[in-house]
């Protein structure tokens, strides 16, 4: 455990992130590229959702991770509030726009994907409604931290936002189980069987999944490190002024 939190010290994470990210970025341009270009290109229709079916190699990952984001936040802000780590208030700053992005591309997709399913973009369905709640936490925590002028006073504030948002990151993922109501479908990756996606498109949906994951870590890595040099900037700026 000692050796794991080595990697708070900013000049440890930089060190080691400088080697790691171009890595990482790399395998998830690949294996993104490969889950995408197999699923679009080489999967058949569905027999009653046609090529809108398809959608699903960009829905399924992008919700995924809309949701994982903001647990990996929660974990690093109560690694903050337990710690004082300042890297990992910076890599669930880091994470927030992120994930935003994802939650938006998910309401998105999914919107595409309903017209033709359900004959509407939209519906107050409990998962599409936690979803948008979701999409509003972002944009506060986002909002919250640019409010703050005191970087520890931000992240303070920001993690108990975090924490009352999981509650609706939960809601987004286990909604259809809660509520029987609602036109969302099941989970498309189940241990059910009967629910599960046709094996046809299972292989490409996992690909692509794992390309989001990566593509979501080189991201968090790059602009932690980027809040890294801001913050250490910041920190010379004031030691100027006070000199």
């Amino acid at each position: 455990m000692a050796s794991l939190w080595q990697y708070a010290n900013p000049k440890k994470f930089m060190q080691t992130t400088s080697v790691l990210l171009p890595v990482v970025a790399v395998l998830a341009a690949l294996t993104l590229g490969t889950g995408l270009i197999w699923g679009f290109f080489f999967t058949p229709d569905d027999y009653k959702q046609g090529a809108t079916v398809k959608i699903i190699y960009i829905h399924v990952p992008a919700a995924l991770m809309a949701i994982n984001a903001w647990l990996m936040m929660l974990v690093t802000s109560l690694v903050w509030f337990v710690r004082r780590h300042h890297v990992s208030a910076l890599a669930a700053r880091a994470a927030a726009p992120i994930g935003m992005v994802m939650t938006l591309i998910a309401l998105f997709t999914g919107a595409l994907w309903g017209q033709p399913m359900w004959g509407t973009y939209w519906a107050w369905d409990p998962r599409l409604t936690s979803f948008l709640i979701l999409f509003l936490f972002y944009l506060g925590y986002i909002a919250l931290w640019e409010a703050i002028e005191s970087p520890d006073t931000a992240a303070d504030l920001t993690s108990v936002l975090c924490m009352v948002g999981s509650v609706f990151a939960l809601l987004s993922r286990y909604a259809v189980n809660f509520w029987n109501q609602g036109l969302h479908q099941g989970a498309s990756l189940s241990m059910d069987a009967e629910e599960n996606v046709a094996d046809v498109f299972y292989i490409p949906l996992l690909i692509c999944i794992a390309g989001f994951v990566l593509l979501f870590v080189a991201l968090v890595l790059a602009r932690t490190r980027t809040e890294i040099r801001a913050r250490r900037l910041q920190a010379l700026i004031a030691r100027e002024r006070m000199a």
